[in-house]
């Protein structure tokens, strides 16, 4: 395993952003200056900090130099050792408290309570980061674990799963889609079938939009459309998860066969509710519309779903605005322009707050800096 994961995990377990972490690194160093595209270098090991910075990164990420130097060291090995030194001990205390005393509660928490929990991560994925999310996330999950004695709950758990899943880049099948199965499996066990469809749908657009583990999109988009036939938003991400996996094969037919399949869908099961992530109102099938668009090279379409989706997206979700500028970006990639496309994406990116950002805008950025593919 090479430094820049190790980089990556250790800034994320701590909850920084790449800027966060830069501006850290110069308090550390005195005088040495470094930026956030520096981190981003060194995560993607584009570049490789040398032994200056070394030291100044073991000392901002609270850990023993000796683990940066040594970057074969496992992934897996390096957390599970972490846990009980130098990341750990706060957090893991945290969460193994809180999962003791849940354990330990005579009537525990009730199903309404785990039901607001969920409303409020699903209205707070929308504007919050995705580290902030993924720490409380995964206080709850530990505290939930000792409650999954109704079908409700497992319910709650399976929505919940499905949310930290999407914490994780989809292209680290190993993380994102690792979760996105036991939610799966969590909303079998409550035998409720919206459920069924919704996490595996949720699943397929999430990995579906960002282009990654395009078989496993394909698979739970699958699974939904076959568990049920009932117009709903889980099918309705199944069909335009589907949609983005044949639109990035190249398959244009398909693509927007999809499209006109989940729009009647959406005609039907479309939301009201606007700012939560277990909703699909109007301007965010635009959204996925705009992707789409732009993938295909459909300029009209995109510039339509665009119009339609600006028009009533709410101010307080400034980072949906930045997806659909980053989709013309995409758009000028695909008509050739390469260097102005990823310019215009690019800025559109760096005018969204590091600390809005999410791992969605990360990998739509890598796939316009790859020339749309």
């Amino acid at each position: 395993m090479t430094l820049g994961p190790l980089i990556r995990d250790l800034r994320e377990a701590l909850g920084y952003s790449q800027g966060r972490l830069a501006e850290l690194l110069c308090e550390s160093a005195g005088r040495a200056t470094v930026c956030r595209e520096d981190i981003s270098r060194w995560e993607n090991s584009k570049r490789t900090p040398g032994p200056f910075w070394l030291r100044h990164l073991a000392a901002v990420l609270e850990v023993p130099l000796t683990v940066l130097e040594d970057a074969k060291l496992h992934r897996r090995r390096f957390l599970t050792d972490m846990a009980a030194t130098a990341i750990a001990p706060v957090v893991a205390a945290d969460l193994i408290s809180s999962g003791f005393s849940a354990a330990l509660a005579a009537d525990g928490l009730p199903l309404d309570y785990w039901q607001d929990r969920l409303n409020v991560y699903g209205r707070d994925y929308m504007s919050l980061g995705a580290a902030e999310i993924q720490r409380r996330l995964a206080h709850d999950l530990v505290v939930l674990q000792q409650h999954l004695d109704q079908p409700g709950m497992w319910e709650i758990a399976a929505k919940l799963m499905t949310l930290y899943g999407k914490t994780f880049p989809g292209s680290d099948g190993a993380k994102a889609a690792n979760w996105y199965r036991m939610a799966a499996k969590a909303a079998d066990r409550s035998g409720d079938d919206a459920a069924r469809v919704w996490v595996r749908g949720r699943a397929a657009i999430a990995l579906g939009y960002e282009g990654a583990s395009l078989g496993m999109a394909e698979m739970f988009a699958e699974q939904a459309m076959q568990i049920s036939d009932v117009p709903s938003l889980g099918r309705l991400n199944a069909l335009m998860g589907k949609a983005h996996v044949a639109a990035i094969r190249g398959d244009r037919g398909t693509a927007l066969s999809l499209l006109d399949e989940g729009r009647r869908v959406f005609d039907r099961a479309g939301s009201q509710e606007q700012t939560s992530d277990y909703a699909v109102p109007w301007w965010r099938m635009n959204v996925f519309v705009s992707l789409l668009a732009a993938r295909l090279g459909e300029e009209r379409l995109a510039v339509t779903a665009q119009d339609a989706a600006h028009a009533e997206l709410p101010e307080s979700l400034p980072r949906f605005a930045t997806h659909l500028e980053m989709h013309k970006g995409l758009m000028l990639v695909r008509a050739g322009d390469k260097s102005g496309g990823t310019a215009y994406a690019r800025a559109a990116l760096d005018r969204l707050p590091p600390e809005k950002h999410s791992l969605t805008l990360r990998l739509l950025m890598q796939e316009i800096e790859n020339g749309g593919h």
